[in-house]
């Protein structure tokens, strides 16, 4: 991936302060905001994923208007953060390294991010449309919808646009074939129509220009990923039946790059209802519960409204 796509991927772990600016106009103001000490509950803090990150990556992002789309704009400027470890990003092939932007840029589930298609991105409404995903039934891969049985649009920011127009240009979308819904053999003329194949012009396949399979991904590219940038050991070789034995990483699976898509938009002063539409959660009250130790300086604003009217 090009450098200018590797400022596409939101920073995340101590950020002591923010930039931010509206729409409304005036100078981007500094925020200062102490980051949570975790996630929700099960994941740590270092569910943060800073390893994430290369050495040239955005801190804040700030407000540039309403495309025409009516979408809230965003653009970001970049840093240097810390780099103690070698970035996961720089980590992964360069045909995989889109999955993390997805991830972390538009809080798109592991297998959302796997079966989005060329045509889910519409770079002229900035708006991508999370239409399906690629589940395992029977360890047979398929096309389905998203979970919840639900579809919904993210807004696409201007530096993730980038990001995949630079990866549609060194990996040209490849169209796949694959069932619906369940890749078993049908039993009725309802079931054949319903899980008639479908093809689409996916962002990210393998290396056999075939779709991925997630338990494929998370052992041999993300797992080794998180390993030579030093978040996790080294694969343990020592496995009597030649198992491939990680340790351990809950923390630091795919997943955590939805949490942290969704930590930022709220701290960045993003409804609760808006995140709950984009991450496809079906209850509002839900996305609150998970994710409110991140709403920023609770209280604060119902204060400064106050002390306006009696100053």
């Amino acid at each position: 991936m090009h450098s200018e796509a590797s400022s596409s991927i939101p920073a995340t772990g101590p950020s002591p302060s923010r930039t931010t600016s509206r729409s409304t106009g005036g100078p981007p103001r500094a925020v200062t905001r102490p980051r949570s000490s975790g996630l929700s509950r099960g994941y740590a803090a270092t569910s943060f994923p800073t390893w994430v990150l290369s050495r040239s990556t955005p801190s804040a992002r700030e407000s540039c208007g309403t495309g025409r789309s009516g979408w809230r704009r965003i653009s970001v400027r970049p840093r240097s953060v810390w780099s103690g470890r070698r970035p996961v990003r720089e980590a992964l092939p360069d045909r995989y390294r889109i999955l993390l932007v997805i991830g972390a840029g538009l809080g798109l589930r592991q297998g959302e991010a796997l079966g989005l298609s060329a045509d889910d991105v519409d770079f002229e409404k900035e708006v991508v449309h999370v239409r399906r995903q690629i589940k395992m039934v029977r360890a047979k891969l398929c096309f389905a919808l998203p979970k919840g049985r639900k579809v919904r649009d993210v807004p696409l920011p201007a530096s993730v646009a980038r990001a995949i127009r630079q990866h549609m240009e060194q990996f040209a979308p490849v169209p796949v074939t694959l069932p619906w819904d369940d890749p078993t053999p049908a039993e009725t003329p309802v079931e054949a129509k319903h899980r008639r194949p479908r093809t689409y012009s996916l962002l990210v396949t393998g290396r056999e220009r075939k779709a991925i399979n997630r338990n494929y991904f998370n052992s041999y590219v993300w797992k080794p990923a998180l390993a030579a940038a030093g978040v996790i050991a080294a694969l343990d070789e020592g496995s009597a039946d030649g198992a491939r034995v990680w340790e351990p990483s809950r923390a630091h699976g795919f997943h955590a790059l939805r949490h942290f898509f969704a930590s930022e938009e709220l701290e960045s002063g993003e409804s609760v209802v808006s995140l709950a539409r984009w991450l496809g959660h079906s209850d509002p009250g839900f996305t609150l519960r998970k994710y409110s130790h991140f709403l920023p300086r609770a209280g604060a604003r119902g204060s400064a409204a106050t002390d306006a009217i009696f100053a």
